[in-house]
This record gives structure tokens, C-alpha cells and sequence, in this order.
């Protein structure tokens, strides 16, 4: 055993701050970390947990549905995040009648080239809000499974390539069930975070009174601080964040735990392992370390897992939600030792 694999496998128990020559992700990458999510703040106030996440998941080129009721700022914190990247941002407001071609793009006749041309839609872009996911039609709604999973797109047998970075920050309403249409488990598997935003304490919510006083609105200032060739570079360099073997063995542990319990009929799949293995990394590397932790899959299984799982009709009916069985399961599963413990 190599004496980075020493430190990482002793910081797997303890959380301890090892320097490493051989792994890490790319230079200044908390430093740009820290930028992004200190540039959404000012927008979005009191909710840096929330930002957090978002960026996170930027980083770790993974897909966000945000959860939440009306007016608690799911779409001014996508435009924020979106607005602190100097890339693409499209938007797409998800209704009823929405076409498939309306999110992907669209072949129209060229009369002078005599040929088909194919015009891009919104999905082509490096962030994409999609307002109000669950009113669109399933059909729309599939429209994004393949750019979410492959970053491409294919139509008329062509595909093409999405840029990067690519992610796509939905927002659906909870308590407004009368015309939507529930994300499917396939879909919901794709996106690598469900975060709510919830009400704002009374001193952040005074200080959007006092930011709001103009007419302008605070997102519409914010300034692009990343290029998107940056994110791109930091997501690429979280290869080279270290794992210990006892780390991943955790995680494996975690994923068999929700296959195997009581009141879940569908556990953790494959893909959501490797989003929680990735998502660790990029914390790891905000935080400045050449390695992962248990605290870092502990502090973000909650937002990773929850929405993979599916509850059996029995656990429904007594109430349970799956971040409920999550948490029981962080709290059970042992979280690995070094090695000669």
C-alpha cells in the first residue's frame, strides 16, 4: 500500500486533513468553488446550503430537481447559477402543450439548400431551466432522457453532441397536483440531486426586503465569475480525487442496505452510486482535500438518494418518506475503519 492510499484509508475513519502529491483535483479549484457559490449568494440570500448543493452538482456535471412551493425562489436560484457561468443558459417553461421538438430543436426545409436543416432547440445550452417540469405531457417530458443521460441529442436519425458543461436544473411544484404529470422512476434516476429551498429565516428574509427595492431585480446583476471551459476543467479533474477502497466499499454498503430493506421495492441503482461517488469527490475537492471521506457521502446521501428509492405500498400507507429510511440507513450502515484497526 502506497502512502496516499495510507492517509486516504486513515482519513476515512477520522476526517483528517492529509496532504497528497499524487491525487487532487485541478489548481484553484476551491478557490473557484468558492467564488461561484460566494457570486449566487448575492442573490440568493440565506440559503448557502442550497447553493452549496447547486454548485456542487454544476461540478460534478449532474442534473438538479428542485422541489418546493411557489415563490421560495426555485427559478432565481437556476438563473443565478446560470448567470455566474459565462456559457448558455436556456430556459424552457414546461406547459401542457409543449412538443418534444419545442425542447430539443426541430429539421425545417431549406428551399434554397434544397436539403433539411436541423434548428437547435433550448436543450442546447450549458444550463438549462426547465420551469415546471411535471406540466408537460410524458412525452415532453422524455424528450430530455437521452440529453440527460448521454449529453445528445438524436433526431431523424442524427444525433447530436450536447456542450460542456450540460445540466439541466428542473423545479415542479409539490403541493399543485391538478394538471401535471409525475416524473417516472427513470427520469427521476437521472437527476443527481432533489433539493428543497424551503422559507428563508427572518434575517435573510430582510435583507430580500431591503435587496429588492428598486426595481431591479438582484439575479439580473449578477456577473459570469467562471467560463464554462472552467467548470468543465474542475469536473474533468474530480477524477483524480482519491477513494479508498474501504470508501467505496461503504458506498456498496449503503446502496445494498436500501435493496435490502423492509420498506423499499426498488433500492439505490448503480447509476446512484456512482453520482453519491462522484458528488463526494467534488465536496472533497470544494473543501480542499486530494481525497474523500465518510462525512462527505454522510452529509450528501440525503440529497442523492431519496428520490431513486421507491417506498412499497405498505411503508406508504404508514406514513414513511424515503429520506426518513435514508437517514436510518446512514445511521446503521458502519462506516468503514483503516486498514490494521
Amino acid at each position: 500500500m502506497t502512502t496516499t492510499e495510507q492517509s486516504a484509508n486513515d482519513a476515512v475513519s477520522n476526517g483528517a486533513d492529509q496532504p497528497s502529491a499524487e491525487h487532487g483535483a485541478s489548481p484553484g479549484f476551491a478557490e473557484n468553488f468558492a467564488s461561484l457559490t460566494t457570486n449566487i449568494e448575492r442573490a440568493i440570500k440565506g440559503k448557502a446550503g442550497v447553493v452549496r448543493l447547486m454548485a456542487l452538482a454544476l461540478i460534478s456535471d449532474g442534473h438538479v430537481l428542485v422541489e418546493d412551493v411557489p415563490g421560495v425562489g426555485k427559478t432565481s436560484l437556476g438563473k443565478a447559477l446560470a448567470r455566474s457561468v459565462d456559457g448558455k443558459f436556456g430556459r424552457v417553461q414546461f406547459t401542457p402543450d409543449l412538443l418534444p421538438t419545442d425542447v430539443t430543436g426541430v429539421s425545417v426545409w431549406d428551399r434554397a439548400g434544397e436539403k433539411f436543416e436541423f434548428r437547435p432547440g433550448p436543450v442546447f445550452s450549458n444550463i438549462l431551466l426547465a420551469d415546471e417540469i411535471n406540466r408537460a405531457s410524458p412525452k415532453t417530458q422524455s424528450a430530455l432522457l437521452e440529453a440527460m443521460g448521454e449529453h445528445q441529442v438524436t433526431t431523424d436519425g442524427t444525433t447530436h453532441i450536447l456542450g460542456s458543461p450540460f445540466m439541466v436544473i428542473a423545479t415542479q411544484n409539490p403541493i399543485e397536483h391538478e394538471g401535471t404529470y409525475p416524473l417516472p422512476e427513470a427520469q427521476l434516476d437521472r437527476f443527481l440531486m432533489r433539493i428543497e429551498i424551503g422559507y428563508p429565516d427572518r434575517a435573510a428574509e430582510v435583507e430580500i426586503l431591503e435587496s429588492h427595492g428598486d426595481s431591479s431585480e438582484p439575479v439580473d446583476s449578477l456577473q459570469a465569475v467562471l467560463t464554462a471551459a472552467q467548470i468543465t476543467d474542475m469536473a474533468t479533474s474530480l477524477r483524480d480525487i482519491y477513494l479508498a477502497p474501504a470508501l467505496r466499499a461503504y458506498l456498496l454498503d449503503l446502496a445494498e442496505a436500501t435493496r435490502n430493506h423492509p420498506a423499499l421495492s426498488l433500492g439505490l441503482s448503480p447509476r446512484g452510486v456512482l453520482a453519491l461517488q462522484r458528488v463526494a469527490r467534488a465536496e472533497a475537492a470544494a473543501q480542499g482535500r486530494a481525497y474523500a471521506t465518510p462525512d462527505d457521502v454522510k452529509s450528501l446521501a440525503r440529497f442523492v438518494m431519496p428520490h431513486r428509492l421507491l417506498m412499497t405500498p405498505e411503508s406508504r400507507m404508514r406514513g414513511l418518506r424515503p429520506a426518513e429510511i435514508v437517514d436510518e440507513i446512514v445511521d446503521a450502515v458502519p462506516i468503514p475503519r483503516p486498514t490494521g484497526s
